[in-house]
C-alpha cells in the first residue's frame, strides 16, 4: 500500500530525493532518449479521436495541459508515454528520472500501461535537508519509478481498487467519478492518453 513521500522517513524518503536529483545532470539527455525511443518504437496502438484526445480526461490540473503542440492532449496521444510525457511541462522531474534508470525504451515499448506521474510540484514537496543524504542509485530509482507503472490501461471505472505494479509490489486507489487518490497522492488530471499508455497525474510522489 503506497503512502505519501512526506510520511516516510529514512532511506525511503531519502530515495525518492533521487529522482528530484537527476533534473539538472540529464534534462536534456532524457528528450533525446525519449525522441529516439519513439523511432525504434511502434507508435501504431489506436488512439481514440486524436484530434479530440482530451475529451475525456478530468481533474483540476488538466487546464494546465498545453492548448496545441507536442505536449498538448493531441500530441500526446500520438507518442509513446516517455516521448509523450518528455513534452509535457508537467513533468519535467519525472522524465529526468526515466532517462536517469534507462526505463525510456521500455515504457515506449510496451503494449500497453497505466502510469501515475506525478508532476514537478510532487517532487519539490521532497524536503531540501533531506537532499544530502543519498546518491543515485539506478536499481533503486528503477524500484521507485516501476512502483508507479501498471500493466495494462486503466480506464477511471476500471481504477479504484488494489493494482500490482511493475515493481512487484501493489498501489490502492480510492474514489469515484472525476476525484481519484493514489494512496495519499491525489490525480490533478485524468485518463490522459498516449500510444501506448494511460496516464493519471499525481500531486505526490509514490514510495514503495
Amino acid at each position: 500500500m503506497t503512502t505519501s513521500l512526506l510520511r516516510r522517513t529514512g532511506a525511503l524518503a531519502a530515495l525518492s530525493l533521487t529522482l528530484g536529483l537527476g533534473l539538472a545532470a540529464c534534462g536534456s539527455d532524457t528528450s533525446s532518449k525519449a525522441s529516439d525511443a519513439t523511432a525504434g518504437s511502434d507508435t501504431s496502438a489506436s488512439v481514440d479521436s486524436p484530434m479530440n484526445a482530451g475529451s475525456d480526461t478530468f481533474g483540476p490540473g488538466c487546464k494546465l495541459i498545453p492548448k496545441d503542440g507536442k505536449g498538448s492532449f493531441n500530441g500526446m496521444a500520438s507518442d509513446p508515454v516517455a516521448t509523450a510525457a518528455s513534452n509535457n511541462p508537467l513533468l519535467k522531474t519525472l522524465v529526468s528520472a526515466v532517462g536517469q534508470a534507462g526505463l525510456g525504451d521500455t515504457l515506449n515499448s510496451a503494449d500497453a500501461l497505466t502510469v501515475f506521474a506525478p508532476t514537478d510540484d510532487a517532487f519539490a514537496k521532497i524536503p531540501s535537508d533531506t537532499l544530502n543524504g543519498i546518491l543515485a542509485n539506478k536499481k533503486q530509482l528503477t524500484t521507485i519509478l516501476t512502483h508507479h507503472v501498471v500493466a495494462g490501461k486503466l480506464s477511471p471505472d476500471q481504477l479504484a481498487g488494489t493494482h500490482k505494479t511493475l515493481a512487484g509490489d501493489t498501489i490502492t486507489v480510492t474514489g469515484s467519478g472525476d476525484s481519484f487518490k493514489v494512496g495519499d497522492a491525489q490525480v490533478l488530471c485524468g485518463n490522459v492518453p498516449t500510444a501506448n499508455a494511460t496516464v493519471y497525474v499525481i500531486d505526490t510522489v509514490l514510495v514503495p
